[in-house]
């Protein structure tokens, strides 16, 4: 494994490479002329994150919305390049039932659209960011970079928005449930809250006065690793829960469609400490998980979940990137033997499995043939099992040589097929029919 201040150089280079700059996060003035922030790792979160008392009751509603300065920004002629940008924060409803609050953001692109119909809408589930209200996507956009001695935030995801923005396509972007508003903690690879803020950030996007888009908007789902289980999530569970919100596309990106093969492959990676926010977020969302987690944590283990509940990845690699779960418990067993051990677990865990359902619309999966972090197995079963149902599925396998990190066996195929996914997805969005190749998965790797 390469040293941790490699991995985290390597992360920061990304980030410059999207040509982001070290800036501290400053304090802004929230809604209504509120002014109280929170601090998260001395980055102060502006109280536009803070969700009010009482929230609407349809799933989707705008609560509140501000201008969200671009980072990476040019003057133009109709206006800023690529687009102007609209914090949001919109009602959600989270997995036990319970409304939540959820923001994100809304990119009005400068470029026209020069495909068939009306300006399309594609809703992008970022990647895993971490748990920290800092490491909110939304707030990448206007920090690409937080690099203050305390945290590390690589605002990678503005790559895939910016290449939308270029082709004339409007984004909504999610923070998901959690991660920027500072009431509750974010349930990291939650497939119910995933999916769900996903679509409701379409809803907002477009009950937006200012946004070009309508509920005549084509509509695409871009998701790559946390977010293409989101992106899978969402395209499973839209007839139920949002059939309001027609998907012309979705592609999902190295899914962790199944939890129990991930966790037992982060144990130990470049990225252990994903496995903490995900029991982080067990918890959050199950506290009748708790006594279990009481009964094998030990104190070490405790500390970490505390820890890195307050991380974005960049601060997780450099921490645990490497560490075992086998530490963290009494027993020394690791987190997948206590998972083995316990019933409870196993059934919560088979309930957050994504590919029991028939998603909607054409679907393009995408995976890593040398991933090991989020498997590529797991994932390109969640091909096979979508094939099965009788979905619209467009397998990509991506060819590329294992190199004995976890971390970029997983990263580089994000970077290999991202123009790939996304001419996709535009064709879809133009209205082009997709194709199916699940006869062929008898002989895909």
């Amino acid at each position: 494994m390469p040293p941790r201040p490699r991995l985290l150089a390597a992360a920061i280079v990304a980030a410059l490479a999207l040509g982001a700059q070290a800036v501290p996060a400053a304090a802004a003035d929230g809604p209504a002329g509120e002014s109280t922030t929170t601090t998260s790792r001395g980055v102060e979160i502006p109280a536009f994150y803070t969700p009010p008392s009482e929230l609407p009751g349809a799933d989707g509603t705008l609560i509140r919305h501000e201008p969200l300065p671009l980072a990476l920004s040019l003057p133009g002629i109709d206006g800023p390049l690529p687009g102007r940008a609209t914090r949001l924060m919109y009602k959600s409803t989270d997995a036990n039932g319970e409304a939540v609050a959820v923001t994100g953001a809304y990119i009005e692109p400068a470029a026209r659209w020069r495909g068939d119909g009306p300006r399309p809408l594609v809703a992008v589930a970022p990647g895993t960011m971490g748990q920290g209200d800092q490491c909110a996507a939304s707030m990448a956009l206007e920090h690409p970079l937080q690099l203050n001695g305390q945290t590390v935030s690589v605002g990678y995801e503005d790559l895939s928005v910016y290449r939308l923005l270029l082709r004339g396509v409007a984004v909504v972007v999610t923070d998901y449930v959690g991660l920027g508003t500072t009431d509750r903690l974010h349930t990291y690879v939650n497939r119910v809250d995933g999916a769900h803020a996903v679509l409701d950030a379409v809803r907002a996007a477009r009950s937006l006065d200012s946004a070009s888009v309508t509920s005549e908007s084509r509509v695409g789902l871009f998701g790559y690793s946390q977010g293409g289980g989101a992106t899978a999530a969402a395209a499973e569970l839209q007839p139920s829960y949002a059939p309001d919100v027609q998907l012309a596309g979705t592609y999902a990106g190295a899914p962790p469609a199944d939890l129990t093969e991930v966790t037992r492959a982060i144990d130990g990676s470049d990225l252990a400490g994903a496995l903490g926010w995900s029991l982080n977020g067990f918890l959050q969302t199950e506290p009748a998980l708790r006594p279990i987690a009481d009964r094998y944590i030990n104190e070490a283990g405790q500390q970490a979940l505390k820890d890195l509940s307050t991380m974005c990845v960049g601060d997780a690699l450099f921490g645990y990137g490497g560490d075992s779960s086998t530490d963290w418990t009494k027993t020394g067993q690791s987190i997948s033997d206590v998972i083995r051990a316990e019933p409870v677990l196993q059934t919560f865990l088979a309930e957050q499995r994504i590919g029991s359902l028939k998603p909607a619309g054409p679907v393009r999966v995408a995976t890593g043939t040398s991933d090991d972090l989020v498997p590529h197995g797991q994932a390109r079963r969640l091909a096979v099992d979508w094939c099965g149902k009788g979905a619209q599925v467009t397998y990509v396998p991506v060819l590329l040589p294992g190199v004995g990190s976890g971390l970029l066996n997983h990263f580089a195929p994000l970077l290999t097929d991202q123009g790939n996914a996304i001419s996709w997805l535009t064709d879809r969005l133009s209205g082009e029919p997709a194709g199916s190749n699940c006869w062929s998965m008898p002989v895909q790797p």
